[in-house]
């Protein structure tokens, strides 16, 4: 057996996000969840074929909003000395200007919860879902937008010294083309103009709220989660459209926020391996919710933003896996490529696995399966999953060991 010991003070852990495990919020998602148009798009791919509306709406979820203890609990005791969370802006400022601080107040004590926990946290300012009196205004199409989440992030930031990682976005490449461009997530729009619209508002907001952080507190790290892919070239021309993709899809955010941004949060859940333009991808296994899994392949995004030379935290990876039959080889993979990315000179310094529970995942739902915790929703019974026994022991010995 040979062991792939990593750094000193290598961050173990798993992330969340508030709309999908706290349950019984109020947001610009809850209402489009029950809304018509909402149904008709279910309607119209098939989506409720197999899965009755319910699954749908996200209602209580997993209850982590008030099982957080029991949960943060579990993740120490699984050997998790980090984990990334987001706050809720529909509950602190449920109305324009009006902030809760009894909302406020809950999520000062999950923080305090974690350090004593001895985790560190990750917090995610903002995680797609808006207040609904925002949402009114025009969401992330309006410029407006930025003053607001520049007021919310200088409450926050404020409220909560003992956070040194900070996230001000989550994936906004992702959410403005799914949200104004794909036409799958409110407000459901296909129009490009919107999506371009929303995209610089999400930059320009990141910019403002990174000098809004480290004005109260310079010694934050502040950064971005950004979703990117790997791109593998079959042949030589395959080659220049791979510096192409690789250039819209991963870089060009980055290059614009380099500057603003003090370390990379990395998402990593897709590969594609393109033969003379097309996907060609060749995976032998695949999540259930029919994504291609090539954990190995992180090491083509990593060795990548070696370019960029700041710090790494992998703030998202992982996969739908109702029946823990890929997870333990989807980590093992994952981490002997991280590793291998380590001994490059890549300065990785966290894995953070998705997710810690299973939750709602977003316009699919309830139905996959994504914790290294399993959640019954009927009881809120939590069981842990013998994949996460397995990351518990790297967890705890900070290396993977491997034949």
């Amino acid at each position: 057996m040979k062991k792939l010991i990593f750094p000193k003070g290598f961050l173990w852990g798993a992330s969340s996000s508030s709309h999908q495990v706290e349950g019984n919020t109020i947001n610009d998602w809850t209402v489009w969840e029950k809304s018509q148009k909402r149904t008709v798009h279910l309607h119209s791919h098939n989506l409720t074929r197999e899965h009755k509306l319910e699954n749908f709406i996200s209602g209580r979820s997993a209850d982590h909003y008030n099982l957080f203890k029991e949960d943060f609990t579990l993740a120490s005791s699984l050997g998790h000395n980090a984990t990334r969370i987001s706050l809720e802006w529909s509950r602190i400022e449920p109305a324009e200007g009006s902030f809760d601080q009894k909302e406020i107040d809950h999520y000062k004590e999950v923080i305090a919860t974690l350090r004593k926990l001895n985790i560190e946290p990750f917090v995610t300012l903002w995680h797609w879902p808006i207040p609904i009196w925002l949402a009114n205004k025009g969401g992330w199409e309006s410029k407006e937008i930025i003053f607001y989440f520049k007021r919310f992030v200088e409450k926050m930031v404020t409220e909560l010294p003992e956070v040194k990682f900070w996230l001000t976005l989550n994936e906004p490449e992702i959410y403005s083309f799914m949200a104004y461009l794909g036409g799958v997530w409110p407000p459901q729009k296909k129009n490009l103009f919107s999506y371009i619209k929303a995209l610089r508002h999400l930059k320009n907001a990141h910019n403002e709220a990174y000098d809004v952080i480290k004005k109260i507190n310079p010694k934050s790290q502040v950064s971005i989660a950004f979703n990117l892919s790997s791109y593998e070239p079959v042949t030589f021309i395959d080659r220049i459209l791979v510096k192409l993709y690789s250039w819209w899809r991963n870089d060009r955010l980055i290059r614009q926020t380099r500057y603003k941004i003090d370390f990379i949060g990395l998402n990593y859940y897709f590969h594609s391996r393109i033969h003379f333009g097309r996907q060609k991808n060749l995976a032998q296994k695949r999540s259930d919710v029919n994504w291609h899994l090539h954990p190995e392949k992180i090491l083509f995004t990593l060795r990548e933003l070696k370019k960029y030379d700041k710090p790494i935290y992998i703030t998202e990876n992982g996969l739908a896996d109702a029946e823990d039959s890929h997870r333990k080889w989807f980590i093992t993979e994952s981490l002997m490529a991280i590793h291998q990315a380590i001994d490059e000179g890549v300065d990785v310094k966290g894995y953070l696995h998705w997710s810690l529970t299973d939750n709602f995942e977003w316009h699919q739902g309830f139905w996959p399966k994504f914790g290294l915790i399993k959640i019954n929703y009927e009881t809120l019974e939590r069981e842990v999953r013998q994949s996460a026994r397995f990351y518990e022991q790297i967890c705890k010995n900070n290396y993977l060991e491997i034949e």
